[in-house]
């Protein structure tokens, strides 16, 4: 019963952060309302198909909820994923219960897991990571059920593919640690990715590449990446807690391999250049498994260290949910906000260029031109990175661009004031083709639209007529 409890607080914790949630969140949405409505795995009903949703499967299995309007569907995401975390939590819950380590550090580790802002935000933010986040976490809690675990794993590979080294290093060292035979070793291994293979071989036959369309519009940058990792173990307590190299080497064999396994993968999202999203969102799937880490090496550390490393990943932990969570709070309201103000200003476009096309296509039925690439294969392949691709303004007029909309952040109240000089658009991409003659030819300044209560919002260019 106190695992159910268990479950259920840090279920509480993530649904507490339902006020939280991502642009990229409502693009998995748009795919799937498309799915339920007969039109297909595409962004625009009346668009081609595209490869736009990293975690391939995520639509599908989003689909039987996703007939009703974007936001409503966004909730449900939410609601699907703080459900899946909270079974996921109480199986965690029970697998620390039953280690051989002092009631201490059982302790520590619960807590720290309920200090990790990145679990619970992400785990109701609305996209497929909570639903990861809990089989991932399955993998480490069922690691006494070889072909369970194994299958969890593979499953969160199959949604998030640059979690395959993980899962193969960590059902691999997890075979290893139970004694098995080289042969079985391998086995589990190569089952781990067998999702990630599956989706590959599938993308290769729909869209003509095995990697997400992704990878070409976000390209690698190790120096982003090893940032975003350095600010993520930091945010997410328990990294913290588990910097015991010498406890862990003469610890249990499962700890170190959920150890090495989440080096892995913090060196795989290093080299895929991260992400922008808040909150560690590449790196909070596997973090629960440090708390079974922590308590299997408890006992081969001093009383001393522990307590120290507990503290200082409770006190990273807490400072981060203080300054983050409050923040967090309103990015969802905002978002409906912006949508529905937004809705009968773009009743009469019919092509919409923009970077952030998520609540876009909450507000509007046009045809969507992704600046950013993620959901246009021709725009994704082209020279820059996420928010900064050689998109001209020829290309917006041969594709019959009626309507721009660019994000100011900060300086929007002064751009809403009408000081023009004041203009900074937060994208490379706006700000190239704001600066174009032949932008300015074709286009006006038509509308202001601000995003929540702050110095940021959107500027909407209208052709002119």
């Amino acid at each position: 019963m106190w695992a159910c409890a268990w479950g259920g607080l840090l279920g509480a914790l993530a649904a507490a952060m339902r006020g939280f949630t991502v642009d990229d969140a409502l693009i998995s949405v748009q795919y799937a309302r498309n799915i339920a409505h007969g039109a297909g795995y595409r962004f625009d009903a009346a668009g081609p198909s595209t490869d736009g949703v990293t975690p391939l499967p995520w639509p599908l299995l989003l689909a039987p909820l996703a007939r009703a309007d974007a936001m409503t569907v966004l909730g449900r995401a939410q609601l699907l994923g703080v459900a899946c975390w909270s079974v996921a939590a109480a199986a965690l819950g029970v697998a620390v219960g039953r280690a051989r380590a002092s009631l201490g550090a059982k302790l520590a580790a619960l807590a720290l897991t309920a200090l990790s802002l990145p679990i619970a935000a992400h785990a109701a933010s609305g996209m497929e990571t909570g639903v990861v986040m809990a089989f991932a976490t399955f993998a480490v809690a069922f690691h006494d059920s070889p072909r369970v675990s194994t299958a969890a794993a593979a499953f969160a590979a199959a949604l998030r593919p640059e979690l395959g080294p993980w899962a193969l290093v960590f059902c691999a060292g997890r075979a290893l640690a139970q004694e098995a035979r080289p042969a079985g070793v391998a086995a589990h291994a190569l089952s781990s990715v067998s999702g990630l293979v599956g989706c590959a071989l599938i993308r290769s036959v729909a869209f003509g590449h095995p990697y997400p369309l992704s990878l070409l519009a976000k390209p690698s940058d190790f120096d982003h990446g090893a940032s975003y990792v350095i600010a993520a173990l930091a945010v997410s307590a328990l990294p913290i807690a588990c910097l015991a190299p010498w406890a862990l080497w003469r610890g249990a064999d499962l700890a170190r391999a959920v150890v090495v396994a989440f080096a892995a993968h913090a060196l795989v999202v290093a080299l895929v250049g991260g992400d922008w999203m808040p909150f560690a969102r590449l790196i909070a799937p596997v973090i629960p498994s440090l708390a079974l880490a922590l308590v299997y090496c408890a006992n081969t550390s001093s009383r001393a260290s522990l307590v120290v490393r507990a503290s200082l990943g409770a006190m990273t932990g807490l400072y981060f949910w203080v300054i983050g969570a409050p923040r967090a709070a309103t990015v969802r309201a905002d978002r409906a906000d912006l949508a529905a103000r937004a809705a009968p200003i773009l009743a009469s476009c019919t092509q919409i260029a923009t970077v952030d096309v998520g609540w876009v296509s909450a507000a509007s039925r046009g045809h969507i031109v992704d600046l950013a690439g993620l959901t246009d294969p021709q725009i994704a392949v082209l020279p820059g990175g996420h928010t900064s691709k050689r998109v001209d303004a020829a290309m917006l007029l041969d594709r019959r661009v009626d309507c721009a909309l660019f994000y100011v952040e900060p300086g929007f109240r002064a751009v809403a004031q009408g000081d023009g000089g004041s203009v900074r658009f937060a994208h490379a991409v706006s700000a190239r083709l704001a600066q174009s003659e032949l932008f300015a030819t074709h286009f006006k300044s038509d509308a202001m639209l601000a995003l929540g209560a702050g110095d940021r919002g959107y500027v909407l260019f209208r052709e002119r007529k």
